[in-house]
């Protein structure tokens, strides 16, 4: 499994971000990228034209993909107003095939205002895929990691 964070710039800075977590402790799944407008990547332009990888992002266009079956999975790493703004500034974005996570889980993130309805942190979210790939080790350390973060 790859993950590609696909960060706003202004989370680099925020205390709150919770996609630095698992780059630090699961650097062998997780890369991030900048965002950028005017720049996208390269590299995710080329997963995505590859059709090699999907987007995590909720949306009624959601295709029914299995998530397991999926070995690139890109999340965008912002506040929901700024995911929101990635998306519809990024043409490559609103054409890439979308995934949702089937879960029941409420988020637990409590250092930020203004969640969305059955949506996950970005944490959250690579602990989900980590349970659904079978990587439970590396899920309870990133468990255990964020538990913490969201004690500050």
């Amino acid at each position: 499994m790859h993950i590609i964070l696909l960060t706003h710039e202004r989370e680099l800075h925020r205390k709150t971000n919770t996609g630095s977590i698992a780059l630090q402790l699961a650097s062998e799944l997780v890369e991030r990228i900048v965002w950028s407008r005017t720049a996208p990547s390269q590299h995710l332009l080329e997963q995505l034209a590859n059709q090699q990888a999907v987007l995590l992002y909720p949306s009624t266009e959601s295709t029914r993909v299995n998530i397991a079956d999926v070995e690139t999975v890109i999340i965008i790493d912002s506040t929901w107003q700024e995911a929101q703004k990635i998306v519809n500034k990024s043409p490559y974005l609103q054409c890439a095939p979308k995934a949702t996570l089937l879960t029941t889980q409420q988020s637990s993130f409590a250092l930020r205002r203004n969640q969305i309805d059955g949506g996950l942190c970005t944490i959250e979210c690579i602990i989900e895929l980590c349970n659904i790939k079978g990587l439970h080790d590396t899920a309870e350390k990133l468990i255990a990691a964020f538990e913490q973060h969201n004690q500050k």
